[in-house]
């Protein structure tokens, strides 16, 4: 008996976009909020810049670790289990964010929010793939990660309306996510995963990932094509204010410029899946979005952020629409993997990639320290060279996924 499939407004995709909204909202809690929050924490405007990407590399850190740990969670014990489990870890962990008085506990509480947020997008993406009609999947995928990246919008608008309270930020991000768990409980597996699951095969075996060169090197690619959405997230737009400086642009809020990207991302996103479905090809499309978000890099700094703050927030959202291919690339590595480790890859493939921050960070500040350039903008694009080939790289090896059917196995013996 076929598995029965959903459509795109169904009951699991509904929870999936609300579930991510809630995820992005508390993985950008802390961008939105690092100003105000770590100056009421004591720490000196001299000290700011290299505190916060420290606590984010802490964050990126659990990130790493919770995507592996979750993704082999979601193929041995099932989908539904992963959304359960990660939303409950970071809606308590940001909850205790809001009561933190020192560093810290304020790092060690991003560590342990990193480790639940890991689990979200990943298994929504694998739950609805499997759940829905091939022809449906992009779109399906579209309208996640575009409710998502509004989680961003409403995370702004708080900070402002509550004149910059971050730690009221805080709450009402953990306060939200454990709501969702209501509706997570009406939510079943996916038929396809189910099936599998009683047929005794193994599931969730992390080390499949490297016991095949093939299977590597198409894991190591999928990481690879989502790395230009988090140099621009967490570098050219986390630090914006900082670009902005060296640009000599004043009355320019870092804030406003993540709201902004994020705007456009969700354009970005939604726009990339029903492209998709038109070209019928997600690498097609890919290489449409690498060329937008190669085209605003270069005017970027090229035109040094535009020469005032309007012209840099416009910036900032070609920058956001460009980068708006996470739809693609997590949807695309959920149909590179068979049914058995589908959940290890497609969730640990985003957070690898959010993790992969971490050396692009180091390399930005190996590169804009005195034995390199000693320069913060000619580090930055030379972060973002290297970032933007590494990509068009990889979708230039990668195969084809739109329409594959997704009734397979990964096994050893090929």
């Amino acid at each position: 008996m076929q598995p029965r499939q959903y459509g795109v407004f169904s009951l699991p995709v509904i929870v999936g976009a609300l579930g991510f909204f809630v995820d992005i909202y508390d993985l950008q809690v802390f961008a939105i909020t690092r100003i105000s929050s770590l100056k009421e924490l004591g720490v000196p405007d001299a000290m700011a810049k290299n505190v916060g990407e420290e606590i984010i590399i802490w964050q990126m850190m659990g990130l790493v670790v919770g995507g592996l740990a979750w993704g082999v969670l979601g193929d041995k014990r099932g989908r539904k289990s992963v959304l359960f489990g990660s939303i409950l870890l970071y809606s308590l962990a940001t909850i205790a964010n809001g009561f933190v008085q020192d560093i810290t506990t304020y790092t060690v509480l991003r560590f342990i929010a990193g480790l639940g947020l890991a689990g979200e997008l990943g298994a929504s993406i694998t739950l609805t793939s499997e759940m829905l009609p091939k022809e449906k999947r992009g779109i399906s995928s579209a309208i996640i990660a575009t409710s998502g990246v509004m989680g961003t919008i409403v995370a702004y608008f708080v900070h402002k309306l509550s004149n910059e309270d971050w730690r009221l930020c805080y709450y009402i991000g953990g306060g939200m996510g454990l709501l969702l768990l209501f509706l997570r409980m009406s939510v079943l597996d996916s038929g396809l995963y189910s099936s599998v699951k009683k047929g005794g095969v193994p599931m969730g075996n992390l080390m499949m990932l490297f016991t095949r060169r093939e299977r590597f090197i198409r894991y190591f690619r999928a990481i690879i094509i989502g790395l230009p959405v988090w140099y621009v997230i967490g570098i050219l737009i986390t630090f914006s204010n900082e670009f902005a400086k060296q640009f000599g642009i004043t009355d320019f809020d870092q804030p406003t410029s993540l709201m902004w990207q994020y705007v456009a991302l969700a354009f970005g996103d939604m726009s990339a899946g029903f492209l998709a479905n038109h070209l019928k090809s997600r690498k097609k499309t890919l290489y449409v979005y690498y060329t937008i978000l190669t085209i605003f890099i270069i005017l970027f700094f090229a035109f040094k952020g535009g020469g005032s703050a309007t012209n840099m927030y416009l910036l900032c959202m070609g920058l956001g629409f460009g980068a708006g291919i996470s739809v693609l690339y997590i949807t695309m590595s959920a149909e590179q993997f068979g049914t058995n480790l589908r959940a290890t890859a497609a969730i640990s493939i985003p957070n690898l990639v959010r993790g992969f921050l971490l050396p692009m960070l180091l390399l930005f500040q190996f590169l804009r320290s005195e034995i390199a350039f000693n320069d913060y903008i000619t580090a930055a694009w030379v972060v973002g060279i290297i970032v933007m080939i590494c990509g068009w790289m990889a979708v230039y090896f990668t195969k084809e996924t739109f329409g594959k059917e997704l009734d397979f196995l990964e096994s050893d013996g090929g």
